[in-house]
């Protein structure tokens, strides 16, 4: 092994779940008791041998007891400490390493009582700026925010890859043979209409919404799909293209053969609302759909032959460039892994709506991202795609990928919806994307990466917002600098 891993966390947690004491946990592995509470406490690190006999003796993923969970939860500990309110307090990264290992349990549930405090904080400031008529508004969108970002940090932690879902899946979509087909939409509205009764119609026209002509909303436009329970049909919008159309027929395949699954992974997952739960059950239907559309074993395979060329890969497989991105950023099978990705979709107030990672790129929890990061450039040269090598804080250097993209009006008198799409890996598996063609990664000029200017170290960026929170900044009447201050080491 490259390094050791001390998962006393991971192996007290199957133990746990298997309902054994370290007495007859170690039995059945042949092994002491004495060994197992030394693992369990990190005094010793979990060997190659132990692993495959925990793997082996209750089937169990090893793959599943590396450190980059920790790691992830490290960075997030780091972000959050860097808050105002923690100052003077400042655990080093050897004391937030110590504790994630030893206590990670603790480490998520700081991580949730930090987040419960930004939200109050963010909930108080709105509601002291909002005046009395629309206070009802501000408050109901901040209760909202809530169970999306537990959600989001719930797919983080299990690197975006749901098992059971992707392998149902991949198994339906070879069984009717949707994948790369023009007429995937048609064949799979057969499907739902022979196995489930459901009739499905693609609307021929629709009119322009009511007030559409007076700047009529996106709230009043025509639902991109509508099922219609009693009736049993489901109307599609004649604004999905056939990639859309399929992805959308996908999700509702998965609302009645997927139910019990994706129920019983929102019941595991313990979430602290009601709300957080229907959330992921949506995230589950849309994940299936996308595994349904690009099936995980033909789709990574494409992928590894065309050195994950993006626009080749859509045209290839029938999907759009967005859906693509985000099946890249999945594909982390135990034993037949891609090329781990991160992606994130981000809008022109640059709110990200989509992140996800198999990397340790670290996405900003709160506040904007890096104004360096070539994803804010896509808006600019949206038909381009555009290739970055970037340096996170930590060291790692990134291939970063962005690009444009724009989802049309459905009508007259309503504006386009413009996005940027960002995805990535880490530098080492830059040969395996063709985008690193020609291009001199030793000599290439680095951007300097930050996760967002409210935590980021490089106090000499010219392109910093504001000050980090955890640093002094020094400000010399007599010295005007592109940014009007120093921040003091």
């Amino acid at each position: 092994m490259s390094k050791k891993i001390y998962a006393g966390h991971a192996v007290r947690n199957v133990r746990e779940r298997l309902g054994l004491t370290q007495i007859d946990f170690a039995r059945r592995l042949s092994l002491s008791p004495s060994y197992i509470n030394q693992i369990e406490s990190n005094q010793r690190p979990v060997t190659a041998a132990v692993l495959l006999a925990i793997g082996r003796t209750f089937d169990l993923d090893i793959t599943r007891f590396g450190a980059d969970d920790l790691d992830r939860i490290v960075a997030d500990l780091r972000e959050a400490l860097a808050d105002p309110v923690f100052r003077g307090l400042e655990p080093s990264l050897q004391d937030l390493k110590n504790a994630t290992t030893h206590a990670p349990s603790f480490a998520h549930a700081f991580l949730r009582l930090h987040g419960a405090m930004r939200r109050l904080m963010e909930r108080s400031v709105a509601l002291d700026d909002a005046v009395t008529s629309v206070a009802r508004e501000v408050d109901g969108e901040a209760r909202n925010l809530a169970p999306y970002e537990e959600v989001r940090d719930h797919f983080h932690y299990i690197d975006n890859y749901v098992d059971g879902l992707d392998r149902a899946a991949e198994a339906r979509s070879a069984a009717l043979d949707l994948f790369g087909r023009s007429d995937g939409a048609r064949v799979l509205a057969r499907y739902l209409k022979e196995q489930h009764d459901i009739a499905v119609d693609i609307a021929p026209n629709t009119l322009a919404p009511e007030g559409a002509g007076q700047g009529g909303t996106a709230e009043s436009a025509e639902p991109l799909l509508h099922y219609d329970a009693r009736r049993r049909t489901v109307t599609l919008s004649p604004a999905l293209d056939p990639a859309a159309q399929l992805f959308r027929l996908g999700t509702l395949l998965a609302r009645f053969e997927q139910a019990e699954m994706v129920g019983q992974h929102v019941r595991d997952a313990g979430f602290r609302s009601a709300a957080a739960g229907e959330v992921c059950r949506l995230a589950l239907q849309n994940y299936y759909a996308g595994a349904l559309m690009l099936p995980y074993r033909r789709f990574a395979r494409l992928a590894r032959e065309r050195r994950h060329d993006l626009d080749l890969l859509a045209t290839l497989a029938g999907a759009s460039l967005e859906q693509v991105c985000h099946r890249l950023s999945t594909l982390q099978r135990p034993g037949e892994k891609g090329v781990p990705f991160y992606f994130l979709k981000v809008d022109r107030a640059g709110n990200v709506i989509k992140r996800h990672s198999a990397t340790r790129f670290q996405f900003a929890r709160y506040g904007g991202a890096c104004p360096v990061w070539n994803v804010h450039e896509a808006f600019e040269q949206p038909l381009r795609m555009l290739v970055q090598v970037g340096e996170m804080p930590d060291g790692v250097r990134y291939l970063c990928l962005a690009r444009g993209a724009v989802t049309p009006p459905q009508g007259f008198g309503q504006r386009e919806r413009r996005f940027a799409l960002g995805i990535g890996c880490e530098i080492s598996y830059a040969g395996e994307l063709v985008y690193a063609d020609g291009l001199d990664l030793k000599a290439a000029n680095v951007a300097r990466l930050g996760v967002n200017c409210r935590i980021c170290p490089r106090t000499a960026c010219p392109e910093r917002a504001f000050p980090p929170l955890d640093r002094d900044i020094v400000l010399d009447p007599d010295r005007r600098g592109v940014v009007p201050f120093t921040v003091r080491e």
